[in-house]
């Protein structure tokens, strides 16, 4: 990921989020670029990746003014899927973190968000992602928000229901959101993107959508992990699969929590894909298509176990 940013334009970076499944890659990569990065966690003992851990939650207003002071700009990288009330914990944590940004002059939020067309009928949790959006810049500190898809690479929620329906099933009795169309992006794509707005006049107080460059239907994704791997999946899908029904269905046979299934399953019936690609001119590189994308996160898989 070196070469993206200038080292030049040196900064001190905060990364909410910094442990997870997109924060660690991106902690890596903004550390290689040579930015002084802090992540932010609520075990900074316990970190042993790039960058400095610093204590902090965003659901502690008041440890947030610590671990942001002198900070040119703040990642937000923060969801509370597995939680019930997700959508008041996370209105509460984006106010928050927006208002201790302003307060300390931070000079960028940068705020990982999900596609979806407003005048859709969004789910909850894309419904969510937008109202943390406007929750993160109403105290008047500039907000970068990308928003995207479902994100492929190893250790992604999304992507790992993907990857586990397709390993333990022989075949699929699936919901109608299968055919549902989405324009899945390769995590390394998403860091790329993230670190390319940073400190980019150009991006500064924008929305903008990122894809990778196919869009396919959700059965599409799945068949094509499957032959990735040498098999055939059958799919058959089936409209009297509620999402109630769908979420447990996905508790059976992966390791994803129903809570957090449901939220995901619900945004299945919203069409996920760019509309408005202005990105590809302000952080311009040749983006990962889907199969290379699986590869990679079925690679790394079999290099960590």
């Amino acid at each position: 990921m070196s070469g993206e940013i200038d080292k030049k334009t040196r900064s001190t970076v905060l990364v909410a989020g910094g442990t997870g499944f997109v924060g660690r890659r991106l902690a890596a990569a903004l550390d290689e670029a040579g930015h002084d990065v802090r992540v932010m966690t609520r075990k900074p003992d316990g970190y042993n990746g790039p960058g400095t851990a610093v204590y902090g939650d965003v659901g502690e207003p008041e440890s947030l003014k610590e671990a942001m002071a002198g900070a040119d700009a703040a990642y937000y990288l923060v969801h509370s899927l597995e939680s019930e009330n997700f959508e008041e914990i996370d209105a509460k944590a984006a106010a928050a973190f927006g208002d201790r940004a302003a307060q300390e002059r931070v000079g960028q939020i940068i705020y990982l968000g999900g596609l979806g067309d407003d005048d859709d009928d969004l789910s909850a949790h894309l419904r969510s992602r937008r109202q943390v959006e406007k929750l993160l810049a109403q105290s008047g500190a500039p907000v970068t928000v990308l928003r995207a898809g479902i994100i492929v690479g190893h250790g992604g929620i999304s992507w790992e229901i993907t990857r586990q329906l397709v390993e333990h099933l022989p075949a699929m009795v699936t919901p109608k959101w299968v055919n549902t169309k989405t324009q899945p992006i390769a995590v390394d794509d998403v860091v790329r993107y993230l670190v390319g707005v940073l400190g980019n006049a150009e991006a500064r107080g924008r929305v903008f959508e990122i894809g990778g460059p196919d869009v396919l239907k959700y059965r599409d994704m799945l068949t094509r992990v499957a032959e990735a791997q040498g098999q055939h999946l059958p799919i058959v899908p089936v409209p009297l699969l509620t999402p109630g029904l769908s979420s447990r269905w996905l508790s059976l046979v992966t390791d994803v929590d129903t809570e957090t299934g449901r939220n995901l399953v619900d945004s299945m019936a919203n069409e996920v894909i760019v509309r408005d690609d202005s990105i590809r001119e302000v952080v311009p590189f040749e983006l990962t298509g889907y199969d290379d994308a699986v590869r990679h996160a079925l690679e790394e898989r079999r290099a960590v176990r």
